[in-house]
């Protein structure tokens, strides 16, 4: 685990975060993993460069924000980006981008990001079959089938992807 801060410069939000995650760690969770403690810029670097040298980044909300589009656009945008909250009592999945009320109704959004944190819900609600099953549908509608929004640098509009990939599922 990675706690991500700039308690170098902002001494006393970042510090009192920074402070506060190493005592939780030493007081409740020494010896269950490994923490590590990183500033926000190298942080940055370091996931452009190897982002598989991190597990678990901790981090204020707004260099969470900073960090999540960064490694988004490793993976093609927000577009692929899914994202999930998940509390004791409740689990909120989400695209990373949220709505994008902006492009409703141009027939441009890419629904990726969304299929995919509806996978990851699916997971979580312990349906490992079906979630594999949309992964695999998703693969196939772009890496087969082509049908690629413009922000991947295809032509296909939402409707048109959503329909390709539709019947993916069905004839899995």
């Amino acid at each position: 685990m990675t706690i991500v801060h700039k308690a170098n410069i902002m001494k006393i939000l970042t510090g009192i975060f920074l402070e506060a995650g190493q005592e939780l760690y030493e007081r409740k969770y020494k010896g269950r993993f490994t923490l590590e403690t990183i500033i926000i810029d190298a942080c940055a670097m370091k996931l452009v460069l190897n982002p598989w040298q991190f597990d678990v980044l901790v981090t204020t909300n707004l260099f969470g924000d900073i960090l999540s589009d960064l490694v988004a656009g490793l993976v093609g945008g927000l577009g692929m980006t899914p994202g999930a909250n998940i509390g004791a009592d409740a689990a909120i999945f989400e695209a990373v981008h949220g709505s994008a009320p902006d492009i409703a109704g141009m027939g441009v959004a890419n629904p990726t990001a969304l299929l995919l944190a509806a996978a990851m819900m699916l997971e979580h609600c312990h349906l490992p079959h079906m979630a594999a099953r949309l992964r695999t549908a998703i693969d196939q509608t772009l890496n087969v089938d082509k049908a690629r929004t413009g922000d991947l640098g295809g032509h296909t509009s939402t409707a048109e992807y959503t329909r390709t990939l539709i019947n993916r599922i069905s004839n899995a």
